[in-house]
């Protein structure tokens, strides 16, 4: 028989509220399709669940016969589908400067589904999801490395980072242009800036290379080059020994949402899509 749970949730659904509209309302269906359903269930019975006139929706002998079966059996379904989600965990990996705003979207998403959500600092260029420790990732890079997909919250400006001991640290703004002439601090792991971003025959020298974000701080702080990071940075990092210059004419930085795009845990794609959804409560935390 060619009857499934959406069948008998839309039967359940009407024999408890008395009628179409109410059960449309609580699950969310249009009339038509609601009907359809009970119509597709009845014809692969072989028997009449409702009579229905203009007035009222009564179930038939058959229909509460099949109520008292089936209400049970799907109170049960759902029991067990609920302690099958408690203590599931969606990772999300990142390499630093988490958007503000997401944690609270990470509680609200484990209140609606049952799924927590952990967030787990990767020092890897896929923020764990080249290493298999997280599910997500936010990953600042273009475009996204083959084998992920994602969606893009949003796309940040740039703020130089200079050593403080430097005269370059008393101006009020840098023009990405005057970088090329200074050494360079490569992030090589999850940096946003490297030299072939500037034009063929003007680009910075490296003046020294690290594989994570403090470590891009700290080198900066001794001395040994420049860098710029997004603008979120001087209101999430604070170091004595660097100077956040706002920067002109620099590229943006784009920040994706991004899971595998084969064998992805089941909740990944929805988790971004209702990150994606949200993302202006993400800039505006």
């Amino acid at each position: 028989m060619n009857i499934d749970l959406r069948h008998l949730r839309c039967f359940l659904a009407v024999a408890e509220e008395g009628g179409f509209t109410a059960a449309g309302r609580r699950l969310h269906l249009t009339q038509p399709t609601l009907t359809r359903n009970i119509r597709t269930l009845e014809e692969s019975l072989g028997v009449r669940l409702f009579e229905r006139s203009t007035r009222r929706t009564e179930l038939t002998d058959k229909g509460k016969i099949l109520r008292e079966a089936v209400t049970p059996l799907l109170r049960q379904l759902d029991s067990t589908l609920g302690d099958l989600q408690k203590g599931e965990k969606l990772r999300i990996g990142f390499s630093w400067g988490l958007p503000e705003g997401l944690s609270r979207l990470a509680a609200r998403f484990g209140e609606e589904t049952g799924v927590g959500v952990e967030f787990i600092r990767c020092d890897t260029p896929q923020a764990g999801l080249d290493t298999g420790e997280a599910h997500l990732a936010l990953l600042r890079s273009a475009p996204l490395p083959k084998g992920l997909r994602g969606v893009l919250l949003f796309e940040e400006s740039r703020i130089a980072a200079v050593p403080a001991s430097w005269q370059l640290a008393e101006r009020t703004e840098l023009d990405w242009a005057e970088l090329a002439g200074l050494p360079l601090v490569v992030n090589t792991v999850s940096g946003t800036t490297f030299p072939d971003m500037w034009p063929d025959g003007s680009r910075p020298v490296v003046g020294a290379e690290c594989r994570n974000f403090d470590e891009w701080l700290e080198k900066v702080a001794v001395g040994l080059g420049v860098g710029t990071a997004p603008v979120s940075a001087a209101r999430r990092y604070m170091h004595p020994g660097v100077r956040l210059v706002p920067l002109t004419g620099a590229p943006t930085v784009p920040a994706y949402l991004a899971h595998p795009s084969h064998g992805a845990h089941p909740q990944a794609a929805r988790f971004a899509d209702q990150t994606w959804r949200a993302a202006d409560e993400l800039q505006h935390a």
